[in-house]
């Protein structure tokens, strides 16, 4: 299987190509696709085939929860509950933007996407093709990054289909990634409201920690 390449430009998305790429997705395709960081594996994570397929595309292990790109605070109250007043002022100082936070997951959310976890990670990317497709999509998209477990990232679609060929039908082509670090991750689905950074990535573990302390 060849992969599709679908160029879609980077600062200006064609809206007849976005339309195409969340068509595809809500049909149940997995899609490579850019996002502030690495490239990504976009599926839509309530069709439970789709999220099958990331799992099988990247070999990764089904006891891994799969984070969640999404459009807005307001879409993370759809998908998530008892979201702790940490998690607003972190999205409201780094949201869009490399930060991935993990919350509980509401009842909405399928068992597969969370690994049986109760949580869910999600972001808001700071770039404008995933955003688009989400709008597009109007549903939250999976975020895991778009190589084999265990293997280096992609920053560009052309190492999405070195890497992945054969597992993969169609790929984003948004150019480079605009950065090559991950995103940070921190975790606030502890019952006691104790927060911490299980990743630093590309905002410092220390910024984090610095800015919610200022917020009590």
């Amino acid at each position: 299987m060849r992969a599709e390449i679908v160029k879609i430009n980077f600062e200006k998305p064609e809206s007849s190509l976005v339309k195409y790429a969340a068509d595809q997705i809500r049909s149940g395709e997995v899609l490579g696709m850019p996002t502030d960081t690495f490239y990504g594996l976009a599926a839509d994570p309530f069709n439970l085939r789709a999220v099958d397929k990331v799992y099988d595309i990247k070999t990764r292990s089904r006891h891994k929860p799969l984070s969640l790109l999404i459009e807005s605070v307001d879409h993370a109250e759809e998908l998530a509950k008892d979201l702790p007043s940490q998690f607003y002022a972190l999205a409201r100082k780094f949201w869009p933007g490399p930060l991935t936070i993990i919350v509980k997951a509401g009842s909405r959310l399928p068992l597969k996407v969370t690994a049986n976890t109760g949580n869910v990670a999600l972001r808001v990317p700071n770039a404008k093709i995933p955003l688009a497709v989400v709008t597009a999509a109007a549903i939250p998209i999976t975020a895991t990054s778009a190589n084999l477990s265990g293997a280096s990232e992609c920053t560009s679609a052309d190492q999405v289909r070195d890497q992945l060929q054969g597992r993969i039908s169609i790929i984003v082509d948004g150019g480079p990634s605009p950065r090559d670090i991950a995103s940070t991750i921190v975790d606030l689905s502890d019952e006691n409201g104790r927060w911490r950074v299980i990743r630093e990535g590309a905002i410092p573990a220390e910024e984090i920690s610095n800015f919610l302390a200022q917020e009590g």
